[in-house]
Formats: C-alpha cells, structure tokens, sequence
C-alpha cells in the first residue's frame, strides 16, 4: 500500500487501525471487510504478511498443531502436503488470504509503531510509527502476538564474541553453516525443529542445555492425494476432519486442570520413547527434565533424539558462565570453542505490546498499569484503555489446543464492538473496573490449580511467577463467553449530541 500521509507530521484518519498480519491481524481485516467495514489500515513493520511465519524461517521450522485446526475455519485449504505444516506452506496460506481477501490495498509495510495515545476529548487513538508518520482512529487493534520480541539470555560478555551470532527467529539464510562448529542456547521448541537439520550441516555442535524439555513422538504424515481429493471435494469431510482434531486436542485440557492425575501417562510416554531411541544411560540421564510433565511446554519431535546419536552432537549440561571473543566458558572452567552461536531461547511472551508505548485516559501507561503482569477483560480490553482490543492479549495462548480458534472468537467479539461503536452514537466503550478485575481474579484462581504452577518456571510466567500467558479452561467455554458483547460492562460515552 502507498503511504497515505504524505505531508510529514499530518495524520490519516482511520475508523480502525491494526499492528500485525499474523493470522490476528488477517483475520481481524477479513472480518471488517466482509461487514462493510472498509475503512481501516494495517500497519506491519515488515516487508510481507505472515507474523511469526514470516519470521521464523529456521531450519525445520514447522507447527505442532494439525493443519486442518491452524487455519481459519472460514478458509479451508485442502492441500497442504502434510498433517503438521511446514513454516513455508503457513506463510503462503496467509499470503493467499492476504490476497484473496483483497488486504494489500489497507497494509502499509515496513511501518513499526512506537506509540499510541487516546484522546478522551476526541475518543481518537493518535499513533506514530517510529519515523514520525501519524494516524487517528476510533478503534485500535493489536495483533502483534505474543510471540514477536525474540528473548535472549543473560549471559555475561555476550557482546564480546566475534563469531556468527543470531536468534532462532532472525535465522540468517546467508550465513553457510557447512563445516562451521557451531554452540546452540536454549532447548525449546524451536531448537528441537532446528537441531537435526544445522546437525546435517556443521563440523561439530555443542547443545546448551539448561533444563531438558518433555518430548514425545510427532503424528506426523504426508497427505496422499486421495485426502486431498475428499478435503476439496467433499465440504462435509473437511469439517469433520477439523472437528475431530480439534475435540482430541480439546480432551488434552484435562491433563493439565482437572485431571492431573492423566499426565504420569504423558510422562510414562515420554519417557518410554526416549529410551527407545536414547540407548547410552548417560545421555539418557541427562535428557531427562527434573520438572513434572506439563508445566512447561510438551513438545513433538522425531528426530530431535537421533540427533544426540550422531557423533558431530554432544549435549552440554554444565552450565554456562559467561561468553568469550572465541566460545563459551562453562562454570567448570572448560571452554568450548565456536564460529557461531545460535540463540533458541524463545519469546519475551510476557512483554505483550512493549516496546510500543501506550497511553490511555488519565494519561495511564499500559506498560507501568502492567508492571506486575499483563491483564485484560476476555484477554481483549483493558480497564481505562476505551476502543482498544487486543487480539491473543493476556491469558489466552493456549497448551492444548489451535491459537487460531481462539483468535476467531477474539475478532468476532471485537467486530461485534465495533459495530456498537457505529451503530449506538457511542464515543467509547471503557471496561468497568470491576468486571476487570473479576475476570483476571477468576483467571488466576484457576491457573494455580494448573500443572503450569507445579514447581517449574516457564516462558508462561512473569519474573514474579504469575501465569499471564495461558488460558486455563476449555476453548469452547471462552467462545461462550465472547459470544456478545454486553454494553452493561462497560462505561458507555455517548458522542456530543
């Protein structure tokens, strides 16, 4: 899309503004779209649509939840070419909605927001991007995910090494790995997508590993042309098939609230497939988690075992003391030498919208309101932040189930406040205080009745230990309560008559 605001410091107005085009923002736009909604821009920091799809391009990169379930129910695809797509097949469906969906003409790429601002004399959002372009809108809308800001380490004299350096999420494609000796940081679930395929590539790579994740097999398979074949051609089927994998996936729940007692299964499984792969007792022993299963991340994987059988792999349990011009110095003294690290330490998926700074009424920062953790009404709007929604905000990301159902109910609850906005004469909604912070206290109170709290810490928790990233029930009860939007939840101001 061509820049809108041609003179430097005058805003473009807009009835919705949008941060993202990961499958939130896509969504959001087809939505609003589709109402006759149309005027309203996507501001995307890069230079394509896609999200964490367009940004993880490491090695292997893949997701583990079926295809069918993670994409958009509206929007059926019938041939990907396997049961858990790969990072490329993702990136191009979201590209084929962008284009289907006729989105090109709202997005203005390579805009990154650092700001926005409410003005309650107005109820106008004003947002600057960091080159200084300016927007107004009724509505604000993030999409920016929860997984967005690579997390790194902190590790003494990272700034000092001169090799290769990068993040699973900034992969450098131009970087030859062939012959190279390379340290990975972090095992989680990128490293175990990345680890096989860099193994296939390097001289020797050293495995960092801090705590050992729970792996079990990956159902993974390739669809032969008979699937795609009924997928196209019989509707009925397609949606059969997805509401057969998302009830199974929705069953997982159980394991991780109410029926805790399920996951020694779980564990017995895990355990079961490492020692069919993992022969030696010692490495064996080392790639065993000392945490229950489910408080952190379960993770799939086929190959990432085998890995640690090859004899160019070792795994490196000691832990690190701090990092030098040439490798990485463990705590025992010994040092590793490397021509390249490589970082798999995930998301800062607490941090939610920093660094983009938010201002609501009263002038409230949403970063210094969210210093104890990040809480919102439905995990969409927040207490004195009127017309503003979040999409995968606080407490919604899910451990058993598609993110993009989820999303789903997220926008429909959002479209349905738009609409109130137009159609009642309203000049903003403002989640009352106390519906605030029933919810969250709710939320809470569930979470700690979790395996997510059971003596482990996790990406899922602030440095304070509160969960503000899971959503602790079952996904089909959170589209129940997003199924309307109830006006006597809200401070209701009217526009000037």
């Amino acid at each position: 899309m061509a820049k809108q605001n041609s003179v430097k410091g005058q805003a473009v107005y807009k009835d919705a503004v949008i941060i993202g085009t990961g499958f939130g923002g896509l969504g959001m736009a087809i939505k609003l779209k589709e109402a006759g909604l149309n005027d309203f821009a996507i501001l995307e920091k890069g230079q394509d649509v896609g999200g964490c799809w367009r940004e993880n391009t490491y090695p292997g990169a893949a997701c583990d939840v079926p295809s069918l379930l993670y994409s958009f129910s509206f929007e059926a695809k019938s041939d990907w070419t396997r049961h858990f797509a790969p990072q490329n097949e993702i990136h191009g469906y979201l590209q084929h909605c962008a284009k289907k969906y006729q989105l090109t003409q709202h997005i203005q790429f390579n805009t990154e927001v650092s700001e926005a601002c409410f003005d309650e004399e107005k109820g106008l959002w004003n947002i600057t991007s960091i080159s200084g372009e300016k927007w107004q809108s009724r509505v604000f809308i993030s999409a920016c995910g929860q997984l967005s800001q690579p997390a790194m380490p902190n590790l003494k004299g990272m700034e000092n090494f001169t090799g290769k350096v990068m993040h699973s999420a900034r992969w450098d494609h131009d970087y030859n790995l062939q012959g190279k000796t390379v340290a990975v940081i972090g095992t989680g679930a990128s490293a175990i997508q990345f680890v096989p395929e860099v193994a296939k590539q390097v001289n020797h790579m050293t495995v960092f590993q801090r705590s050992a994740p729970f792996i079990i097999p990956k159902p993974d398979r390739a669809y032969t042309g008979l699937t795609h074949s009924l997928l196209k051609n019989l509707p009925l089927f397609q949606k059969l098939s997805r509401l057969s994998i998302y009830v199974q996936h929705e069953i997982r729940l159980l394991g991780f609230t109410w029926l805790q007692a399920m996951m020694p299964l779980a564990e017995a499984q895990a355990k079961r497939y490492m020692r069919k792969t993992i022969k030696d007792p010692v490495l064996r022993e080392k790639l065993t988690p000392d945490y229950k299963i489910g408080c952190k991340r379960i993770l799939i994987s086929n190959n990432y075992y085998n890995a640690f059988t090859q004899a160019n792999v070792a795994l490196e349990t000691n832990g690190i003391s701090h990092i030098e011009s040439d490798g990485v110095v463990l705590k025992n003294g010994d040092k590793v030498k490397v021509d390249a690290i490589i970082y798999g330490t995930g998301f800062k998926a607490t941090d939610f919208l920093s660094p983009i700074k938010v201002k609501g009424l009263y002038n409230k920062n949403l970063n210094e309101q969210w210093h104890k953790g990040a809480e919102a009404y439905l995990g969409i709007t927040v207490k004195d932040f009127p017309n503003f929604y979040m999409l995968y905000g606080p407490n919604t990301n899910l451990g058993h189930n598609s993110i993009v159902y989820m999303l789903e109910s997220q926008i429909r609850y959002t479209l349905k406040s738009i609409k109130l906005l137009n159609n009642k004469g309203i000049k903003y909604l403002n989640i009352r205080q106390n519906k605030h912070d029933s919810f969250n206290e709710k939320i809470q109170q569930q979470v700690k009745k979790t395996v997510w709290e059971k003596g482990c810490e996790s990406w899922y928790k602030t440095d304070e230990g509160k969960n503000t990233v899971n959503w602790p029930d079952f996904t089909f009860k959170y589209r129940h309560k997003t199924r309307n939007v109830n006006l006597s939840d809200y401070h209701v101001v009217k526009k000037a008559s």
